[in-house]
């Protein structure tokens, strides 16, 4: 199947934008998390499990039968679908009462922003070569980086203007626009002359093969880790570290949110971008020294996160914010290109939701719980620096993942050969150059 150059960029870019919307109600939700505990009188421990387990479980567990369906159906439509609930859902949290109606509002967000990754890309799979895909799923990941720059710096600007609950209204609404431009512009490459040709189910190996398939694949293993793990730690300071600049540093929501954008943002976009530019120019075919750098990179990441909470002057504290988000991001390129070449495509959007599912369990759902209780237990001493304690305790943690993202270089150079040979329907036919 051929496919212009214009439409690839197009595809891209219009999944990145929809990345961006996928993750900026979780960026906003932390610069917003100080309104929400007095307005509704929560605590710590309440807002971790909101923003933590109670939405991590909905989010793991949907994507796996999401992912089913992408790996035989029209990707295109779940997309879109996926897009319009999580987008009136959102815009929904500004109608939030109680604790208990909120928590059940982010489960329906939760439920939505499943079914955006693993079909994402599953479909780009399709239309970039081996070689191609580091610097695409970090064009794609740049979504992710740009919903800090604009959730932190948009979500302070509207909260100060008009409040916790109309930000969440203002945020949520765009998306369903966009969800309907995907709908009718994007193409689902398995149609051939206006009909879907699925994957049969006979095809489709069960839930226990993949699963053993994948595990027994030491790259995958070890890739599948180090990005739970890392997700873990970075989940954690995701919803909290906004909070802990209010309360140590009395930043006020704006003001904090244009430094978090920048810093955080920025710092993002740069390691993500650099992430896939350098792998696809100077390490393509080349995973091994793509994973090495990577390891590198997220161990340094976390020297820096240490420093920050070590740090009594902000503006020392920002520059080591901008500098560890600058490494972490780089993993987006090599960590899921690499899997996108060594996933077979009746099993690659399940293979993303698993890797989703075990690190949103752990990360989304833990990650932010762990913060808040820490911070509970250490407030009888620490006071309104108990924050500050928290995340210092768990910002080393980083160090654990760039262990496994090293052990994955070792073996991949010996999985990669094994995987099937590149499909990519746009990359193999070079209708895409």
């Amino acid at each position: 199947m051929r496919q212009p150059g214009p439409y690839r960029g197009y595809l891209l870019a219009l999944l990145t934008i929809l990345l961006l919307f996928n993750y900026l109600d979780r960026v906003a939700l932390g610069l917003l998390l100080q309104d929400i505990k007095s307005d509704l009188h929560l605590t710590d421990t309440e807002l971790g499990f909101l923003g933590g387990i109670a939405f991590a479980i909905f989010y793991s567990v949907m994507g796996i039968p999401i992912a089913r369906w992408a790996d035989r159906g029209n990707r295109v439509t779940i997309i879109s679908l996926a897009a319009a609930v999580w987008s009136a859902m959102v815009a929904l949290c500004g109608w939030a009462g109680t604790f208990v109606q909120l928590l059940l509002i982010r489960v329906g967000v939760a439920v939505g922003e499943a079914g955006c990754t693993p079909p994402a890309f599953s479909l780009m799979a399709d239309y970039f070569s081996r070689a191609e895909r580091p610097r695409a799923t970090a064009i794609y990941g740049m979504g992710g980086a740009a919903s800090t720059v604009v959730g932190f710096f948009l979500a302070g600007r509207l909260r100060d203007l008009y409040g916790w609950r109309t930000t969440f209204v203002l945020l949520g609404l765009p998306g369903l626009a966009l969800a309907t431009l995907a709908r009718f512009t994007l193409k689902e490459p398995r149609r051939a002359t206006g009909v879907l040709k699925a994957v049969p189910l006979a095809a489709q190996p069960d839930m226990l093969e993949v699963a053993t398939k994948l595990w027994t694949n030491d790259t995958f293993r070890h890739l599948l880790l180090s990005f739970s793990v890392v997700m873990f730690f970075f989940y954690g300071v995701l919803q909290w570290q906004p909070t802990f600049f209010i309360r140590s540093y009395g930043f006020s929501t704006g003001a904090l949110g244009t430094w978090l954008a920048l810093t955080w943002g920025l710092g993002c976009l740069l390691g993500s971008y650099l992430g896939g530019e350098l792998s696809s120019r100077y390490a393509a075919h080349n995973e091994c020294l793509q994973l090495k750098v990577m390891a590198v990179a997220v161990a340094l990441s976390g020297v820096m996160s240490t420093l920050v909470y070590l740090s009594s002057d902000q503006h020392i504290a920002f520059g080591l914010v901008a500098v560890s988000f600058v490494g972490l991001a780089t993993v987006n390129g090599p960590l899921f290109a690499t899997i996108q070449t060594l996933v077979p495509e009746e099993m690659r959007a399940v293979s993303f939701a698993l890797v989703y599912l075990v690190a949103n369990l752990l990360g989304m759902g833990l990650g932010p719980l762990l913060v808040g209780v820490l911070s509970d237990a250490f407030r009888p001493w620490a006071g309104e620096e108990s924050l500050r304690y928290a995340l210092l305790m768990t910002a080393p943690g980083y160090l654990w993942g760039a262990w496994h993202a090293w052990r994955a270089s070792q073996t991949v150079a010996r999985d990669v050969p094994a995987a099937p040979v590149d499909q990519g329907r746009a990359a193999n036919s070079q209708g895409g150059r």
